[in-house]
């Protein structure tokens, strides 16, 4: 028996006529009496069947009794619709059946399998597999596919090979709990599930294979967000004997060419490049958004010695222009003073400015400010009339922070977004190291393999605070897709930031002495990248999350509900490993 001649999405008018078989899922069925239609789908597309009482009324009564998410084979002729359904690339034909097997009759389905479900989230992810039918998910891992594809013969092409490296590995801080995996043979002892191959990359330049790649699962233990999952997957990618600009150059034909292959969008020139400080204090964040204005613009100075205690008592004042806004009626600025409050921004309050139409200003802080001071916050800010300019004060980091997310609502507010508009950039010169308030001491940034700058070699015994990296992220609409560095090859150096990191001689040798003693026999100079590519995938598809780009993705509490995963051992399994669980 031969279950299919054709795909459900591949029939055109050209084939009428054609004797055809078709396999697939009934998506729905209609029975008007004397006809019964039956819409028959798979991963290709939708079919329209149809069966006739008159002239085989035993076949419409099988055909009746099929329910949604039948598995059928049905063959019959290509005839041309009546009734065309513009809707459907195969909406000008339909099967006239002269045959139909049930493969596999099916329960009713939790929620219906369309682009639009009525599942909720949970209930999606307990039936995964039946979410997975849905035509937006299949879309997702079949884009998710061909950019892998478009990737690994790009890179190919660039003269990198794909080298596997393992995933039960040492516990080595990376700057995220590691996932550990209990040893049988060791009692005792404990494997751990890589955050990154990045050990075994660098390693792998000191073995000559000088451009390495990988398709990578990761594993992170950390809390979850939209952006984020325990087990993702990163295009992992090491590079011997190049620059910053080399790296740059290599991964930038990749972006452009995956924009071309996959959304047919031209990227001209090389790709803007600004340092993390310009980031923070223009932006407000480390990854912008470029697609739109509204730059950060500081008033400390403007506004020092003011009679306006807030100002004066702030460390940093600044603001945005949000251009056509001062039309905002009280009824707008009152959610948005409470949106800045709420604790994920954590802003005291909000300070606006209309500069209307007529040249004069309406401000909250009216009584402090007149119109020939509020015109100098209004040029500082090369604000036109009509706009609104919205300020903030307080502890400079957190207060540019809370700008930087205002600024992305007031873009949403404004519909100043274009979602088929793609900005990337390179985010260079981060901070080699961030003071940890809890543990007192510094951690690495990226992680304690990133070289520093070469002139700021220096600070590591001075003032590390100061000390850039050899650092980079590319930046897209807003989303970090991808970061890399130049590495340390060099032992001595390795061991100067280890120190600078608080780890003794005795841990840095226990933890790293493999790298270490690597280092002595000839490593080149080298550095890579790794790409999100679960984010990669999510941009292209226009999502905000990445759990619909992964096939069996973890909930927000990192639990797999249709396996009901991660779950308990029994006492047996517990004993063999040497494991004792102590309740709380």
């Amino acid at each position: 028996m031969k279950y299919r001649t054709h795909h459900c999405g591949k029939l055109r008018l050209s084939d009428t006529g054609q004797q055809v078989t078709l396999s697939g899922w009934v998506q729905k069925t209609r029975d008007l009496g004397g006809m019964t239609f039956i819409d028959l789908r798979d991963r290709y597309g939708i079919t329209q069947l149809v069966f006739n009482m008159k002239t085989d009324p035993a076949l419409c009564e099988q055909a009746r009794e099929l329910g949604r998410e039948y598995v059928i084979t049905a063959a019959g002729q290509v005839a041309e619709r009546s009734n065309k359904n513009p809707n459907l690339p195969t909406g000008d034909i339909e099967i006239i059946v002269n045959s139909l097997q049930i493969l596999n009759p099916a329960e009713i389905p939790p929620f219906t399998i369309e682009d639009q479900s009525d599942g909720g989230d949970e209930l999606r992810m307990k039936y995964r597999y039946l979410d997975l039918r849905r035509p937006p998910l299949q879309r997702n891992l079949m884009l998710r596919h061909r950019m892998a594809q478009i990737i690994r013969r790009y890179l190919d092409d660039q003269g990198f090979l794909e080298i596997e490296t393992p995933v039960l590995i040492k516990s080595t801080p990376e700057g995220a709990r590691d996932f550990v995996v209990p040893s049988r043979l060791h009692a005792g002892r404990f494997y751990a599930l890589p955050q990154s191959p990045q050990i075994f990359k660098q390693l792998l330049m000191v073995s000559g294979y000088d451009r390495y790649m990988q398709i990578v699962k990761c594993f992170r233990d950390e809390d979850l967000r939209a952006d984020r999952q325990p087990e993702f997957t990163q295009i992992d990618c090491e590079m011997s004997f190049v620059t910053q600009e080399d790296i740059l150059e290599t991964f930038e034909g990749l972006a452009k060419e995956l924009f071309n292959k996959v959304l047919h969008v031209e990227i001209h020139g090389e790709f803007q490049k600004i340092t993390y400080e310009q980031a923070i204090n223009i932006y407000g964040s480390d990854k912008p958004d470029l697609r739109f204005g509204m730059q950060i613009r500081e008033l400390t100075a403007e506004v020092s010695n003011s009679e306006f205690q807030v100002f004066n008592q702030a460390e940093y004042v600044g603001g945005i222009c949000a251009p056509g806004a001062a039309g905002f009626s009280r009824k707008q600025l009152a959610p948005l003073t409470d949106y800045v409050k709420t604790p994920q921004i954590g802003a005291k309050g909000l300070i606006y400015v209309k500069y209307n139409e007529n040249q004069t200003f309406k401000s909250s802080v009216d009584k402090f400010f007149d119109g020939p001071a509020l015109q100098i916050w209004a040029d500082h800010f090369d604000a036109q009339p009509g706009d609104l300019l919205l300020i903030m004060s307080g502890e400079r980091e957190q207060t540019l922070k809370a700008l930087g997310t205002l600024r992305l609502e007031m873009a949403s507010r404004l519909d100043l977004i274009k979602p088929d508009h793609y900005v990337p950039l390179w985010v260079v010169d981060f901070p080699l190291f961030e003071w940890n308030e809890e543990a007192q001491r510094f951690t690495a940034m990226h992680h304690p393999f990133t070289a520093p700058k070469p002139e700021d070699i220096p600070l590591l015994d001075q003032d590390p605070g100061k000390a850039h990296a050899n650092a980079y992220d590319l930046v897209v609409n807003g989303v970090e897709i991808g970061g890399g560095s130049i590495r340390i090859h060099d032992a001595a150096l390795q061991e100067k930031l280890f120190e600078a990191l608080g780890f003794s001689p005795e841990e840095a040798r226990e933890r790293f002495g493999f790298l270490m003693d690597a280092f002595q026999y000839g490593a080149p100079p080298h550095g890579g990248i790794a790409f999100g590519f679960d984010r990669w995938v999510a941009l292209f598809a226009g999502l905000g999350s990445i759990r619909d780009v992964i096939a069996f993705p973890k909930n927000n509490m990192a639990r797999d509900v249709m396996m009901e995963s991660p779950a308990s051992l029994n006492d047996s399994q517990l004993n063999e490993l040497g494991i004792r669980i102590r309740k709380k």
